[in-house]
């Protein structure tokens, strides 16, 4: 074994009572050692079989670690001869550990616009837990120690008082909460970026009173997904805004073409893109045209809405703003619960 080898082994050690994992340990003492210049760029690392047998450590473990370091690029392996030092590590990098419901086009841009805006300052990694509680709470339970800082979308059927108690775990100046707020949080410091789903719903329909006026019925086709429920704040905000201003309103599961009842001058709001297709293809079907006989409202734009049938009105909150914003908050230590905005995009099918 080389001296650099020997003084490595020499001045490492695994503390076994604290919280922070093993593997993690691993990786904070390399990063420590290159970062104080102890270990430098180039040289060779003990092998995952050398430093799991010198230290007792399972084999698992030490490749936990080396996996981790060689994603960052910090490490590389050099088939046969073992692994080496690759660059310097990151100086005063922090971790950050984003739990999502699930994975879609609007949660990609928040991805994105969090992972830009943090940049080399921090390593981030992602979890989804498919609004199930049970998979939530095993996430954070295994990730709590490791990361300095988490960001969360709390979408769930319902949130119980054991959600709100797991999300309660985490230190408040290490959390932010993203796109859902819930009230059981008001008196507790994490930062938040969320959408107002009721009141942006109601605001937006208040701002095209004039406009729709000339639809005789207001239909909201509201998913009933058991697996990925949409926040029902969206429905409610819907009905109030309809009882308000007397206002006939109907809401639809889904729109199946032939089946979900269609009248001519009827006004669409819907979410999914699904129920957007269907849509489209029964007013062809029927020679109606779109923002005359019937008028279509969608949530959430993209480049395809912008051209699709002389444009798709939509509303949407802005998803790179919100995650920019969650980042702001980690690189600058300073957490608020605040609104994200959300706009009204005019076309020609409302």
């Amino acid at each position: 074994m080389g001296k650099a080898l020997e003084e490595f082994i020499l001045n490492f050690g695994i503390d076994p009572d604290s919280q922070i994992p093993k593997y993690k340990q691993v990786v904070n003492y390399l990063l420590a050692g290159i970062e104080k210049g102890k270990i430098s760029v180039g040289s060779r690392i003990p092998s995952i079989n050398e430093l799991s047998e010198e230290f007792y450590l399972s084999r698992d473990t030490v490749e936990k670690a080396y996996t981790y370091l060689r994603q960052r690029k910090v490490i590389k392996s050099v088939k046969g001869k073992g692994y080496y030092v690759s660059q310097a590590a990151p100086l005063n990098q922090i971790s950050v550990c984003l739990i999502f419901n699930k994975i879609s086009a609007y949660k990609k841009i928040v991805f994105h616009a969090i992972v830009h805006e943090l940049g080399a300052q921090a390593s981030v990694d992602l979890y989804v837990h498919h609004c199930n509680p049970a998979l939530f709470k095993s996430i954070l339970h295994k990730k709590l120690t490791e990361y300095d800082y988490f960001v969360m979308m709390p979408h769930f059927e319902e949130v119980t008082t054991d959600i709100v108690q797991t999300i309660k775990r985490m230190p408040p100046d290490k959390l932010v909460v993203i796109d859902k707020y819930l009230p059981q949080l008001d008196d507790y410091g994490c930062g938040a970026v969320y959408q107002n789903f009721k009141s942006d719903i109601f605001k937006t329909l208040e701002g095209m009173l004039d406009t729709l006026k000339r639809y005789k019925r207001l239909v909201l086709v509201f998913p009933t997904d058991e697996v990925y429920p949409y926040p029902k704040e969206i429905a409610e905000g819907f009905r109030l805004f309809c009882q308000t201003y007397d206002i006939p309103y109907a809401v639809a599961d889904e729109f199946i073409c032939g089946k979900t009842e269609l009248r001519k001058m009827d006004a669409f709001i819907v979410i999914e893109d699904s129920d957007l297709v269907n849509l489209l293809k029964e007013s062809q079907h029927r020679k109606w045209r779109i923002g005359r006989d019937i008028g279509i409202l969608s949530y959430n734009d993209t480049p395809l809405k912008e051209v699709l049938a002389n444009g798709i009105t939509v509303i949407s909150t802005d998803f790179k703003k919100m995650g920019q914003r969650a980042a702001q908050m980690i690189l600058r230590n300073s957490f608020q619960k605040v609104e994200n905005p959300f706009s009204l995009i005019r076309r020609k099918s409302f």
